[in-house]
Parts: C-alpha cells; structure tokens; sequence
C-alpha cells in the first residue's frame, strides 16, 4: 500500500538524533515560549535545575500539547 504523507498536528522531535541534545531543546523551548507568550526564564531556569531527565520533564510539561518528543 502507498499513501501520501499525513500532516501531524504535533511538532516531533527524535531525542535519538541531533534535535535531542540539551541546547536544541532549550533553544525550542525559549522560540515556542515567546510564541505562545510564556515566561521563557522560567522555564529554562526550571530546565536547567536537574539532569537531562529533568529537562525533558519540563519541557513535556510546558509544550507537551504543541511538540511529541520520542525516544
């Protein structure tokens, strides 16, 4: 079966390749926080208070609605 490409309402980002690293996620997370017009310094602040783990958790938690992230 061949069928064309499905528009995704959700932005995905594979945390296996380039766009998984820390400053990439960070660097997103401070574009969609001035496109949605949330408090971008805090929740890089939030992001960067823990591990790796931790970021991924906020970052879910703020843009989880708009971006899918896979492992």
């Amino acid at each position: 079966m061949i069928r064309e490409k499905q528009q995704s309402r959700y932005e995905i980002i594979d945390l296996t390749g380039p766009q998984g690293n820390a400053h990439y996620l960070m660097g997103r997370a401070i574009e969609l926080s001035k496109s949605l017009g949330y408090d971008s310094d805090s929740i890089l602040k939030d992001m960067k208070s823990g591990d790796y783990d931790n970021l991924i958790k906020v970052f879910d938690k703020h843009f989880g609605s708009f971006v899918v992230l896979e492992r």
